[in-house]
């Protein structure tokens, strides 16, 4: 089919903070090397931000070298981390608060700031724009566009006005294509294009697998009583344990606002764990409860990250593009943030597109200057000093690996001289179910605790209905033949959106039931199912949650 197409020197693959730093770095150097430059961002969100999920606690490293005046341009960030509190929770009603010279040093957030991830990247888009950048929201990079000759040339965006069956309605509007000298990949954690790339290019050859966490997220307006603006409080334990890892974080912004989470590690082995209930039942932990009560919940949202850190890095790039940000994977685990390490890899990948193109290239080439400049910038040293946080909590549970990790962080500086690997997928975790304890939740109080479909309404999630569904299953049986019976099909339980069901028929028989409307794009089924079975596609543009400042 031939598609209309629009040129540009660089195409970037999603408006998130690397992918607008990116943009932003190339058009900043461009102009003080006297270069004319096109740059395209194309965000499958209904705009910038809308489906930007993180925490955050916002390191300011990498703003301060693309925007050192950031602070009079009016960025976001309002409000300094004050102080940190971290807990080891041992039930449901214990605590024990951690004294801070037990606590790893890159847990600590002196200098930082509690920000909206959401919010900041909607200014970094105003910024990018104000230099010259073309910003395409609502529009959902399907595929990438590559050449006979293996090389990446662009994208193409999904077709738009086509129902259930694929067939175009009255309303079709074929894709474009958006092709670039170079093409950086910045769609977040589990990309689908890149994780197409990484598979085509062999690009994890020589890394190990990559390791996921889900976060689930929740902003609420609390009691003026019980606000203490730039307080951070993380926690590890209960309601998870060794086998089923994970830890949480409550954090008080600034208007009254806190931002409560847990983060759920998917090499989980229970198939009857539910992460969204944990986070539910998390929430009434007496040292969480006293900051919520009385308060209201006014946003959710869930979203996967990857953890796995430097030794899990794919190859960065391949011919004709690269993979920046959470698409590669640069997330650094031990200080639980992602958004300064992928604006730096932004940053590295537009500094070697410029001088590619500044020496006279076309494109289609390797970018090995950005592999260059990645191993002798702080980005590199940062991962490298964190390498070991994730595998020794996955070898040694919360406690010793928490251990290990103090004596690495806090007396080695991270270079501890041995590397720890864990190379079993997150998938692969699973126990049986017939070998596992069934988990009995509570049902939500409506005060504290609520359930998956009120909190997917609040996310403001919505799919143009007839289209075709974005959750694929290569093979429609495995569900009801494999997983039910064998782990009493997890994806009732491990999505936090209500997503996949099982439900009897007329005869009494199961069916899988896939509402596909509910999505928060948050990408778990695609990682966690025990088959490998589900592929996340984007859905038809502007389609999924709109966040307003998460």
């Amino acid at each position: 089919m031939e598609r209309e197409y629009m040129e540009f020197d660089v195409v970037i693959v999603g408006a998130g903070p690397a992918g607008l730093s990116a943009a932003c770095r190339l058009k900043q150097q461009a102009a003080e090397s006297g270069q004319e430059i096109s740059v395209c961002v194309v965000e499958k969100g209904s705009e910038v931000g809308a489906h930007i999920l993180s925490g955050a606690v916002f390191e300011p490293r990498a703003l301060n070298e693309l925007f050192p005046d950031w602070k009079e341009l009016g960025a976001p960030l309002n409000t300094p981390v004050k102080r940190d509190d971290i807990y080891l929770f041992r039930s449901a009603e214990k605590a024990i608060r951690l004294p801070d010279f037990l606590v790893p040093r890159t847990m600590h957030n002196e200098g930082n700031y509690i920000i909206s991830l959401g919010n900041l990247c909607r200014w970094l888009a105003q910024q990018a724009e104000a230099l010259g950048v073309e910003i395409y929201p609502g529009f959902a990079a399907q595929e990438a566009l590559i050449d006979d000759g293996g090389t990446v040339r662009g994208i193409v965006t999904g077709d738009l006005g086509v129902d259930r069956e694929g067939r175009p309605k009255d309303s079709y509007t074929p894709g474009m294509e958006l092709r670039g000298k170079y093409t950086l990949f910045a769609e977040g954690c589990r990309g689908h294009i890149g994780k197409q790339l990484i598979a085509r290019y062999r690009l994890d050859d020589q890394a190990d697998v990559q390791h996921y966490g889900i976060g689930i997220k929740e902003i609420w307006d609390v009691e003026p009583a019980r606000h203490e603006q730039g307080l951070v409080v993380h926690t590890a334990g209960w309601p998870l344990d060794d086998d089923n890892p994970g830890g949480s974080f409550l954090y008080h912004l600034e208007n009254g606002q806190v931002v409560v989470g847990l983060i759920v590690d998917l090499s989980y082995s229970n198939p009857f764990l539910s992460p969204f209930d944990e986070f539910q039942r998390y929430k009434h932990h007496p040292a969480i409860a006293r900051y919520l009560e009385g308060g209201k919940r006014v946003a959710y949202g869930a979203r996967a990250i990857c953890k796995g850190g430097l030794n899990s890095l794919p190859k960065m790039v391949f011919p004709g593009g690269a993979l920046i940000g959470c698409d590669l994977g640069t997330l650094n685990f031990a200080k639980i943030k992602g958004s300064h390490t992928a604006m730096k890899s932004g940053m590295l990948a537009a500094d070697a597109v410029l001088a590619a193109l500044a020496g006279g290239s076309q494109g289609g080439d390797e970018l090995n200057g950005y592999v260059e400049s990645f191993k002798s910038s702080w980005l590199y040293d940062e991962l490298f000093r964190s390498r070991n946080f994730g595998a020794a909590i996955h070898k040694f549970g919360a406690l010793a690996g928490g251990a290990f990790n103090f004596i690495d962080q806090n007396l080695f500086g991270g270079k501890i001289p041995f590397t720890l690997h864990d190379d079993n997928p997150d998938h692969a975790c699973l126990k049986l179910a017939s070998e596992s304890k069934r988990i009995d939740y509570p049902k939500p109080d409506g005060k504290l605790s609520f359930d998956k479909l009120s909190s997917v309404f609040l996310s403001n999630t919505n799919h143009e209905e007839d289209q075709p569904c974005h959750l694929r299953l290569a093979d429609p049986s495995i569900p009801i033949t494999r997983n039910l019976p064998l782990y009493d099909e997890p994806a009732q339980r491990y999505c936090p959106a209500g997503v996949y069901e099982v439900v009897s028929q007329d005869d009494g028989s199961p069916r899988f039931q896939i509402n596909a409307q509910n999505c928060v794009h948050c990408k778990t089924c695609d990682i966690k199912d025990p088959a490998q079975n589900i592929t996340w596609v984007a859905p038809e543009g502007a389609g999924g949650p709109n966040y307003p400042n998460m």
